[in-house]
């Protein structure tokens, strides 16, 4: 083979892989606007407190727990550890992500994940609360829906937004298919894939000189009220195209800001898609 043909072949491999490390890049695009845990070790475990009332939606927060720690090498892991919130999780603490179920009304949200930030980009505590007003039906009221709310909304508090919101399955957990109606026994989009996994190592590429995960109680300072009063989200910053996902940033006097991501149900998102949801019944 000539000098030539060799440089040849070098240069068209070297492009396709480049090409190809583009596109693993390009598809794990899905960061929560950056935002992140701040800590100091290559791999950290995020503290899931488990306030769920049944043990339907324990099994359902366990099975989220495993899926996200399925491989072992990603930088953030997940434990599953008793819940220091109350029944509404509207008490956040310090340095984990409390987990909730309740009957908080007919208020249109079947799931909501609210983190607080620091910094500018620091996720410093999560809350993640499933409607059981809606889980409750019977159109709403089946295993894969539970599933894939759960693995979603906990998955926000990690600083993972959606792949996708057009209703169709990417077979993630942060897409928006509808395991209900005749998608009822259908198992696509219960779990994380590849891409979400792609997408942790992107965004907890680098250290932090501190951390936001030390373990605290809810003793004075760790601990942060938050209400189920929609109007407490402040402003509407994003809401996909079909309705269903809807972002609300509200800045608090200590200069910290809440993150609210809401997942609507079809039936609030149908009514009117670029509405405001909070506002129309």
């Amino acid at each position: 083979m000539s000098n030539f043909s060799h440089r040849r072949l070098l240069v068209v491999f070297s492009a396709s892989f480049i090409f190809a490390a583009f596109l693993t890049v390009a598809h794990a695009s899905h960061s929560w606007g950056g935002y992140h845990w701040a800590r100091t070790t290559t791999q950290f475990t995020l503290k899931l407190g488990d306030n769920l009332t049944t043990a339907d939606w324990k099994s359902h927060l366990a099975q989220a727990s495993s899926d996200w720690n399925w491989t072992g090498a990603q930088p953030l892991l997940t434990s599953i550890v008793v819940g220091q919130s109350n029944k509404r999780c509207s008490l956040m603490v310090a340095g984990t992500t409390q987990v909730c179920n309740g009957t908080f009304g007919n208020n249109g949200w079947l799931g909501l994940a609210t983190i607080y930030i620091t910094g500018g980009t620091h996720i410093t505590q999560g809350s993640a609360k499933m409607n059981d007003t809606y889980f409750n039906t019977s159109y709403y009221n089946n295993t894969n829906e539970r599933e894939h709310v759960m693995c979603q909304e906990v998955a926000h508090t990690f600083g993972l937004d959606h792949q996708s919101t057009d209703g169709s399955s990417l077979n993630t957990c942060m897409d928006y298919f509808s395991n209900t109606g005749a998608n009822a026994g259908s198992s696509l989009s219960t779990k994380p894939n590849q891409h979400d996994f792609d997408e942790l190592n992107i965004i907890y590429a680098h250290l932090d000189n501190t951390t936001t995960l030390a373990a605290k109680t809810t003793s004075a300072g760790s601990s942060s009220d938050e209400t189920d009063d929609p109007n407490s989200w402040g402003r509407l910053v994003s809401q996909s195209s079909h309705g269903r996902s809807s972002t609300y940033e509200r800045f608090n006097s200590d200069g910290s800001l809440t993150v609210t991501h809401v997942y609507w149900t079809i039936e609030a998102a149908a009514s009117c898609p670029a509405c405001d949801h909070r506002y129309v019944r």
